[in-house]
């Protein structure tokens, strides 16, 4: 409660869960509100804005607007199906890594090093063309390429916690590994995987779009914002600012995810500020002024004399 109280007070979070919010309107009731429906065909095709059509009509005739308030969905709904499964996949084998011991902790660690060199896209087109095109094949084998970010990020900040004073001491009275976990070790890893949800939800929805724009995962005509983007460049010429429509949607989306787990670490770890550079540099991706090379200590671990002193040296 108290890093949502935190987050609630920077101003730029505020902003960016109000885009989310939106977004997340139009993935719930954005088929019901479209003004027609998005797979109808009118006669006016490649159609300009008008009061009929506010955003005008693609190669065939249909709404531009609807398709774009219907395709949000699945857009939404594949990015968060990749994120889940990354979640359910990462975060358990993180935290028992370590208490696995060493055979266990080298085998998790080289498969996950396996995992981080697949590209996204070539995976993706393997697994549709061995379980077949569709949205949850694709975002399966997302979800699979996007747990070993979450996997090292919650095993970083467990095994930083597992030496501690408390957990060592609650272990000596017989405390169950169980009870560690959900204690005293949970709440400090959370905010740091709240953190990594958020920008990896954004990194999903691009590849979500990616994918789509191969006509991989969604098959058309059903809309999607990759979609979209794919079938107007083939009318550049008769419509140069189409492909702009379904852009702005995914880069406010994704800059509200990246600015939304910006202010989520600052309000775990007491930062609840509104930095100098504002929106503009939250959204570029500039989180903090640590110079290359010195370690940034996970969101509630408190750091040592040591670290303390190279970052005073570093600054």
């Amino acid at each position: 409660m108290t890093t949502a109280r935190n987050l609630l007070r920077i101003p730029v979070a505020r902003v960016a869960l109000a885009v989310l919010a939106v977004v997340l309107l139009l993935a719930v009731v954005g088929g019901m509100l479209a003004p027609y429906d998005p797979l109808k065909q009118y006669p006016q095709t490649l159609a300009g804005p008008s009061a009929h059509h506010w955003l005008g009509t693609d190669y065939v005739g249909r709404d531009v607007l609807s398709r774009l308030m219907a395709g949000t969905r699945l857009s939404v709904i594949g990015a968060l199906e990749a994120v889940a499964v990354g979640l359910a996949l990462g975060v358990p084998a993180g935290l028992a890594s370590v208490w696995m011991g060493r055979l266990g902790e080298w085998v998790s660690l080289r498969v996950t090093d396996t995992l981080m060199m697949l590209p996204f896209t070539v995976f993706a087109i393997a697994v549709a063309g061995t379980l077949g095109n569709g949205l949850h094949q694709a975002m399966i084998a997302v979800g699979v390429l996007t747990s070993p970010g979450f996997f090292r990020i919650t095993r970083a900040v467990a095994l930083g916690l597992r030496t501690t004073h408390y957990v060592e001491a609650a272990e000596l009275m017989g405390a169950s590994r169980w009870w560690t976990l959900r204690t005293h070790i949970w709440s400090k890893v959370l905010p740091n995987v709240a953190v990594a949800a958020a920008h990896a939800m954004g990194s999903a929805l691009l590849v979500v779009a990616s994918l789509a724009f191969l006509g991989l995962g969604i098959i058309p005509p059903t809309p999607t914002w990759g979609g979209m983007l794919s079938s107007d460049l083939g009318f550049l010429e008769q419509q140069a600012w189409a492909p702009i429509f379904p852009g702005l949607l995914l880069v406010f989306t994704v800059g509200s995810l990246n600015i939304l787990a910006d202010c989520i670490r600052e309000a775990a770890s007491g930062e609840a500020r509104r930095r100098r550079g504002g929106v503009l540099r939250r959204a570029a991706g500039r989180r903090d002024h640590t110079p290359i090379g010195i370690p940034v200590t996970p969101v509630g671990v408190v750091p040592t004399d040591e670290e303390e002193q190279r970052r005073v040296v570093a600054a």
